[in-house]
């Protein structure tokens, strides 16, 4: 049987497959090395790199729920200086196409960020976590209007001169008018969704389960949600999208391909299971095999809504 041809034009940057792991939860990908080849992947997307290294929010940082979980881990992370110099060349040494998340509190901090990745030519993409706080804007996230979005953009456009992805969140009346400002702004891809804010509560002890009261609520218990926002982005934007949000199997991502996405990202799945991406992958060429597809391009987009 031969293999499908699973290759992903995003921009000018081709990819090898769509199977790609979510920023925040897949670590510096060196970390699932022992489960899988992360090298067989589209691409790894770190975790979010900040200007200086960043200790995050005090415990209890993460809680299960019923079709998912909530984090409030506050972006941790080592700092894209440390990436740079200690992570990165390991992520080459392995053959592994990786993304660096970014993010900052201003827009002269993902500017500086995306300075200083320009010493990586290995580097794949930049991806701009939008749903961070503006604090010029009195904490007002970047990614919450389209005016917003599309000055954050451009921001970022003009210290990048390679492949760069926006990462929308879902907490907006019209996700496609901002992903419409991220496209007009110079982005070459929008990935979506980020997750949704939720809470939990102890009715014994009468307080919230997460330290920091809300959180982000990932899981399965978003993917209708996620679907039908990828699906409104693709009518909306000519530029790729990647969507995120629940997926846990080929078959979930599947779905996502079926409604326009060029690409998916796999996240709270790697918690439960460390070869999830890699099931997920397997799981998608043995579909598209079977069904007799060469192409994931010609299964890309054919919902059928008549």
């Amino acid at each position: 049987m031969v293999k499908p041809d699973l290759s992903v034009p995003i921009g000018a940057l081709t990819l090898r497959n769509p199977v790609l792991t979510a920023s925040g939860t897949f670590g510096y990908g060196l970390e699932f090395s022992p489960f899988l080849d992360i090298s067989r992947l589209g691409a790894v997307i770190v975790k979010g790199l900040s200007l200086k290294p960043v200790m995050g929010n005090p415990p209890r940082r993460i809680v299960e729920t019923a079709a998912g979980m909530l984090n409030a881990i506050g972006l941790q992370n080592i700092g894209v200086d440390r990436f740079v110099s200690e992570v990165a060349p390991r992520l080459d040494e392995q053959g592994v196409a990786y993304v660096a998340n970014i993010y900052g509190r201003t827009p002269e901090e993902y500017e500086e960020v995306a300075d200083r990745l320009r010493a990586l030519p290995s580097l794949a993409a930049i991806e701009v976590n939008a749903s961070c706080p503006n604090v010029k804007e009195g904490g007002i996230a970047f990614g919450s209007t389209p005016e917003g979005i599309g000055r954050l953009t451009e921001r970022v456009r003009s210290r990048w001169p390679g492949s760069l992805w926006v990462k929308l969140s879902p907490n907006v009346t019209d996700v496609g008018s901002i992903a419409v400002a991220a496209e007009q702004a110079g982005a070459d891809a929008v990935t979506l969704i980020n997750t949704l804010v939720g809470m939990a509560v102890d009715p014994r002890t009468r307080r919230p389960l997460l330290r920091n009261v809300t959180g982000g609520l990932s899981g399965p218990a978003i993917k209708p949600v996620a679907l039908r926002l990828v699906w409104e982005a693709c009518k909306r934007v000519r530029i790729p999208v990647i969507g995120i949000g629940g997926i846990q199997t080929a078959e979930d991502a599947l779905e996502f391909l079926l409604v326009g996405a060029s690409a998916v990202q796999v996240g709270t799945a790697n918690f439960r299971n460390p070869r999830a991406c890699a099931e997920i992958l397997e799981g998608i060429e043995r579909f598209l095999a079977a069904e007799g597809i060469a192409r994931l391009s010609d299964y890309r987009g054919t919902l059928k809504l008549d």
